[in-house]
């Protein structure tokens, strides 16, 4: 009889537990994201009212927007969250992603050291700086790590005429690192590098370096948000990452990101609406 009670004791004590770690799982999701997210502060920002609200942790994954893509095509990411917006719909495309919807924006920029060697401070047009810091082979830093920094960077280049393959030399750092790192190689060796305006507002190591070029329309920097596809990896957790998703384009989490500033500064703009100013 004492067999028979302690028997039932413990089933009841494994149905009690089997639940939990599941719940305890869908409670916590992975978000592959770009070190620009994590690098300026906005989830330090935004990730604790997300997560006061609906119990769900988020854990980032930060790095370039084409490896945060690459982790989610592993099925190491519950949503992605990125600034590559081609890179985005390709991913869609071959089956990895749910449905893209846009978060906000801010721009690019590109810095370099106050002395500009390339003379290039004021102007507006972005390629025009870039033939010019090439002409000079005046020292420029690359991320060079697939990101959307990077792959806006690359685009730049051929807008501008410059085969940065064939042209690239001493003068052109290929660092392979994120957006920190890239300010902090450019500001010990006065390069200029292109930098999301939101991680230079919070970068704090700035030497020498200043805003040489702004304002141009080609420097315009859109992040989208996806959950990741159950049906390619179903260990998925969609109703977590689906909250998230939800939660960002929301009014609530627009206000959030919004909200955001530094030193009277705001980093990124809203603009699930689709809106773009």
């Amino acid at each position: 009889m004492l067999h028979r009670r302690m028997f039932l004791a413990l089933g009841m004590l494994a149905l009690l537990a089997g639940p939990a770690p599941a719940l305890a799982q869908e409670q916590s999701i992975v978000v592959a994201s770009t070190t620009s997210t994590q690098d300026s502060g906005l989830f330090e920002h935004i990730l604790p009212l997300f997560e006061k609200k609906t119990g769900i942790e988020v854990k980032v994954v930060a790095q370039g927007t084409g490896q945060a893509l690459d982790t989610a095509r592993r099925g190491d990411a519950d949503v992605v969250f990125v600034h590559a917006k081609a890179q985005e719909e390709k991913f869609l495309e071959e089956g990895f992603g749910v449905k893209r919807f846009d978060v906000m924006y801010n721009d690019f920029v590109l810095v370099g050291p106050k002395s500009d060697p390339a003379g290039i401070g004021g102007t507006k047009d972005i390629t025009a700086a870039l033939v010019a810091i090439e002409t000079r082979k005046e020292p420029f830093v690359s991320r060079g790590d697939r990101s959307g920094t990077h792959s806006a960077e690359l685009k730049l280049w051929k807008e501008a005429g410059v085969d940065i393959e064939t042209a690239k030399g001493p003068w052109y750092k290929d660092i392979g690192q994120g957006m920190g790192a890239a300010l902090n190689t450019a500001s010990a060796m006065n390069a200029y590098v292109l930098s999301d305006r939101g991680t230079w507002l919070s970068f704090k190591n700035r030497g020498d370096l200043a805003i040489m070029v702004e304002g141009d329309k080609r420097l315009f920097n859109q992040y989208g948000v996806m959950l990741v596809n159950p049906e390619k990896h179903p260990n998925v957790k969609v109703k977590a990452g689906q909250a998230f998703v939800d939660w960002l384009i929301s009014p609530e989490g627009q206000k959030a990101i919004g909200d955001y500033k530094i030193d009277g500064q705001q980093l990124f703009f809203p603009n699930a609406d689709g809106e773009r100013s």
